[in-house]
């Protein structure tokens, strides 16, 4: 069978893409690799951005997204995509799987970002063994006990008011001499009498036999290094985009992400980015809703065109 369109993630962008395309009569597939649909946003304690449904829970919203899909028939199959390339006709496009290989006529590319690592000593052999890229996952193993988040965006300052509920202190660790997050965040973070920000400071090592005990510190302004004893690290600093299966087939930018406008269009025609994969401004929930729907339109306008 040759599809209409195969869309590649089950995220916000690949849900709505969903979405979109069956309401479009379009046949269609969405491959996940993981086992639960929502992408990133599964991790997200509350999403009090998202017009309509301020404060529902990220794993709420994933689910919600989710049955909408359903609702309308949309058929999920559990896999790895392994890569994606044209067949040799040049218009038929090739999606493999590590055990199967499918063909579709246009491809919608949502497999979203993940998490960006420190990169120093102690990360790997600490990871789970309090070292964590989720706090709403993981937060509630900390109760009454010290933490440190490392980042300075949105996300930090989140994990950092999260975990502040439950925690007896927490370090929000920041490079920089001010923070990127939204303001209203900030001031919530500077009121919060558990919250300490350490300004123009690094994380240079994780330390402690079978559980953190303490992380390393360095002062980019003094040069001045110390330990500092916590019990837990929650590292928020970005996301790095899962393009790899397209590597071969489309120029991504500088920092690894497709080159595509909001209509999703990127230099093969027929194949589509939509998320937090293709270069843009702001890479939030709505946004990538948007963008799923857009890859859907552009779609239905290259199979009027062929």
């Amino acid at each position: 069978m040759v599809y209409d369109v195969i869309i590649i993630g089950s995220g916000p962008a690949g849900l709505a893409a969903g979405v979109y395309a069956k309401r479009a009569r379009l046949s269609s597939i969405i491959i996940e690799k993981e086992y639960m649909s929502g992408g990133q946003i599964l991790n997200t304690y509350e999403v009090d951005n998202y017009p309509g449904m301020p404060g529902i829970n990220g794993f709420d919203l994933g689910m919600k997204l989710r049955e909408h899909c359903e609702k309308l028939g949309a058929e999920f199959v559990t896999a790895e995509v392994q890569k994606v390339a044209l067949a040799e006709d040049g218009q038929t496009k090739l999606v493999e799987t590590e055990t199967e290989t499918y063909q579709t006529k246009t491809v919608i590319l949502a497999m979203g970002a993940r998490h960006r690592l420190l990169e120093v000593p102690g990360e790997e052999e600490f990871s789970g063994m309090g070292v964590s890229y989720c706090a709403t996952c993981d937060g509630a193993f900390f109760k009454d006990r010290v933490t440190a988040v490392v980042g300075g965006g949105d996300v930090a300052v989140e994990d950092a008011l999260f975990l502040a509920r439950g925690c007896e202190k927490v370090y929000l660790i920041h490079r920089r001499d001010s923070l990127r997050a939204a303001a209203v965040l900030q001031e919530k973070a500077m009121k919060d009498e558990k919250i300490e920000i350490l300004w123009d400071t690094v994380v240079t090592g994780i330390q402690g036999h079978e559980q953190v005990e303490s992380i390393g510190l360095r002062n980019k302004k003094t040069g001045e290094e110390r330990k500092l004893s916590v019990d837990g690290v929650f590292v928020a600093v970005g996301n790095e985009p899962n393009s790899k299966i397209v590597t071969e087939l489309l120029h991504l930018d500088k920092n690894g992400y497709i080159s595509a406008d909001e209509t999703g269009t990127t230099e093969v025609p027929g194949v589509f980015a939509a998320g937090d994969i293709r270069t843009k401004q702001l890479r939030q929930i709505v946004t990538a809703v948007s963008d799923g729907a857009n890859a859907v339109t552009s779609v239905q306008n290259y199979l009027n065109s062929h």
